[in-house]
């Protein structure tokens, strides 16, 4: 009778210990999920703060360069683009961030044209709120950098801690898959070329 007693006690422990194991892989599952999606937002926050800098500095130039109407279209388009496109966290995959990457890299590329047109404009690059506006959207390429980069390390972790043994059994039975990563926009291997 005291044996199987003993025997029941080992059992009762040993599916207690399988349950806290489960309850604590599945839980921190769902924390570095959310470390991510977090991430996520902090990366679309900055990219948010780039877009509404835009018609600031689109205004400004205007008035300096009137002719210069086709590029000023060209960024308002590729704006206008960008704020359209919502990336749902939960249906995160690499076409989705390959698409967002790819209308930001539309975006970023309107606004190298908008600001080589102020290299024409002596007056323009002397303007206080030309200057303001090119030095805050600088400083929000350089967080949007950063974001991108943390994003990727929050993603590495996370990847990283649901595709290991025997996680990656757990994952799969609740549903967690892997992230894609935030990669370069094709093409950002080649120096640009710079002509004067």
């Amino acid at each position: 009778m005291k044996k199987s007693y003993i025997v029941i006690g080992v059992i009762i422990v040993i599916v207690i210990g399988i349950f806290m194991w489960f309850k604590g892989s599945y839980n921190q599952m769902v924390t570095r999920s959310e470390n991510v999606s977090s991430q996520w937002s902090n990366v679309e926050n900055q990219y948010q703060r780039r877009l509404d800098l835009i018609p600031n500095l689109v205004n400004t130039v205007k008035g300096y360069a009137e002719h210069e109407q086709n590029t000023l279209t060209q960024v308002v388009e590729a704006r206008a683009k960008a704020t359209q496109m919502r990336v749902n966290f939960d249906q995160l995959d690499e076409q989705t961030i390959q698409k967002f990457n790819n209308m930001q890299g539309e975006l970023s590329s309107a606004l190298s044209r908008l600001m080589a047109i102020s290299e024409q404009y002596p007056d323009l690059k002397a303007n206080e709120n030309f200057r303001d506006l090119q030095a805050q959207l600088e400083g929000t390429e350089n967080r949007i950098a950063v974001e991108r980069r943390k994003f990727n390390e929050e993603v590495k972790g996370y990847n990283a801690y649901i595709r290991s043994f025997p996680k990656n059994i757990i994952a799969g039975m609740f549903g967690f898959f892997p992230k894609p990563y935030f990669e370069a926009a094709s093409g950002a291997e080649k120096a640009p070329e710079v002509k004067f």
